[in-house]
Formats: structure tokens, C-alpha cells, sequence
């Protein structure tokens, strides 16, 4: 067999789509912009590149944007006194710092001084216990992404046994809480799991975030499962460099009935997550009903 590709490009454009008719219809409305501040320290290409696209896809939606670009050589209390005014602007719904900072900087203290509903990467102790004990929280983006493509393939996913391969606090264990809310039978394991690809082969919904380059192997899969890749792995090979995900995707293609590809995944859906978070971010400071997004 060959396995269905969920197209997180598509599926992308459709939630960025309905984020924006929802960002209008706050606006019309109830006279509410949604505001993403985004907070750069030093000068990472890569960091710099990724804010810059953060930042076209804020405006592009009818948000309002706000980046503050700062020099390697901040203080911590320098960043802490910006975040202050952030948290005290009602323009600002949402504060996002972008990672990593320079190493004078503590990135636990800096995260923890974010107002918990404006912290719309979802990385605040307080929306992690939110999350975990069931009451409504801003969940980190790549999550809600994965839960997004996952119902693309099983609208419920009642009683679906379900295997997170990765236990980070930004994927591995919220998206788990997540699909325990979703109802599914959640099994958690890591690259340090005693036989894992028995693990493996049993699960119907099989969720990798390890940042090991294709190391679930197609062998290992569940015929007619649906994977979802959250690895962006950079590899050499002939002398050019691509980006492949934890799983084999040659050989897993063959075996699974539906996965995500590297790149275009979930890569794709997480940018348009943040913005998500920040819409739901607004409505909630306003007082007002989640977005029926």
C-alpha cells in the first residue's frame, strides 16, 4: 500500500484562512486587534529569518505586530523590564521570545515572567499545569498543530491507541495530554524505551519527536497507521544537505495509511498555530467565547 500524505501546506492555508475571517470578525465586532509581540535577542540568522516570517504572517491575517529586535549584550534585567511593559500594554494579547537567548539570560526566568494568558508559545508553568489538569490553557504550537492534521485523518480519536515517541515539554508530553483529552489510549516512550518498534508496531496513531534522522524505521509501523513526523533533522548526503524527519519516510510510506512528510508536515501548521493562539489569546482577554476556529 501506499500511505495518504496530509498536506500540511493545504491544511495550513485553510486554518489561515479561517483565523483571518475570525481576526475581521473580531475587529468589526467588538473593536479588538489581535497583537503578537515578538522579542528577538542578538543576532541568529536563523532566529532572525524565523521572527521575519513570523512577522508577515501576523500582518498578513489582519494582526497587529509588534518585534522588538534587542543586542546580544541585554541583561536579563533589561529583558525582564521589557517583558513588564508587554505583560501591562492591552494591545499586546500576545508575548512571544523567541529561543534560544545568549547565555547571561536564564530562559526559565524569562518564560515564567510572561503574563500565562499572553503566552501564547504555551510554555509557562502555569499553562503546563492548565493543560495537564484540564482546564483551558494556551498549549504550545506544535501540538495543537499535531492535533489539527491528526483529526484531518480520524475526526474522533476515541479509544485509538496511541504512541508518543519523545517526552519534551514543548511536543512529546503536552501533545500526549492532548490526545488524552481527546480520549485516545496514550502510551509514552523515548529513544531509551526497551523494544520500542514492538511499541511501535501496536500503535494505530504513531507521533515522533525525538530529533534522531529517520530513526523509526518502516518496519516498525503498523500497517495502516497514521504517522505524524515532528522531526526536522538536517543531514549530508552526495555532498548536499536536505532535511528529513525521525521517520523513514521511503520505507514508512509503504506501510502506513496516512503521514506527514519532511519538510511540509507539521512544519507548515505551526506558524499558523501561533497565530491561532494569539486570535484565542484576544478573545479571552476580551472576555469573549474561544474562536470557532
Amino acid at each position: 500500500m501506499t500511505a495518504r500524505i496530509i498536506d500540511g501546506k493545504a491544511i495550513a492555508a485553510e486554518l489561515r484562512t479561517a483565523v483571518a475571517a475570525q481576526t475581521r470578525r473580531l475587529s468589526s465586532e467588538h473593536g479588538v486587534v489581535p497583537g503578537l509581540a515578538v522579542v528577538l535577542v542578538g543576532d541568529n540568522p536563523a532566529s532572525k529569518s524565523y521572527v521575519a516570517s513570523k512577522s508577515r504572517a501576523v500582518v498578513e491575517v489582519g494582526m497587529r505586530p509588534s518585534d522588538h529586535y534587542l543586542p546580544a549584550t541585554t541583561t536579563e534585567a533589561e529583558l525582564l523590564g521589557l517583558i513588564a511593559k508587554l505583560n501591562a500594554d492591552p494591545a499586546v494579547h500576545g508575548i512571544l521570545v523567541q529561543l534560544p537567548l545568549p547565555p547571561q539570560i536564564n530562559p526559565a526566568r524569562i518564560i515564567a515572567s510572561i503574563d500565562p494568558d499572553k503566552d501564547v508559545d504555551g510554555f509557562h508553568p502555569l499553562n503546563a499545569g492548565r493543560l495537564m489538569t484540564g482546564l483551558p490553557a494556551l498549549v504550545p504550537c506544535t501540538p495543537i498543530a499535531c492535533i489539527k492534521l491528526i483529526k484531518t485523518v480520524h475526526p474522533s480519536l476515541l479509544g485509538l491507541d496511541a504512541l508518543m515517541v519523545g517526552r519534551s515539554h514543548i511536543v512529546g508530553n503536552p501533545l500526549s495530554q492532548l490526545l488524552l483529552n481527546e480520549n485516545a489510549t496514550v502510551t509514552i516512550a523515548h529513544t531509551h524505551t526497551r523494544d520500542l518498534p514492538d511499541f511501535c508496531r501496536r500503535a494505530e496513531l504513531l507521533c515522533v519527536a525525538i530529533g534522531c534522522a529517520e530513526f523509526i524505521r518502516g518496519d516498525w509501523i503498523r500497517l495502516g497507521a497514521t504517522v505524524i513526523d515532528v522531526g526536522i533533522n538536517r543531514v549530508t548526503a552526495g555532498g548536499k544537505s536536505h532535511i528529513v524527519g525521525d521517520v523513514n519516510f521511503a520505507e514508512a510510506v509503504k506501510v502506513a495509511g496516512a503521514i506527514t512528510p519532511v519538510p511540509g508536515g507539521v512544519g507548515p501548521m505551526t506558524i499558523v498555530c501561533l497565530l491561532f493562539n494569539t486570535l484565542r489569546a484576544a478573545c479571552m482577554q476580551a472576555g469573549l467565547p474561544a474562536p470557532a476556529v
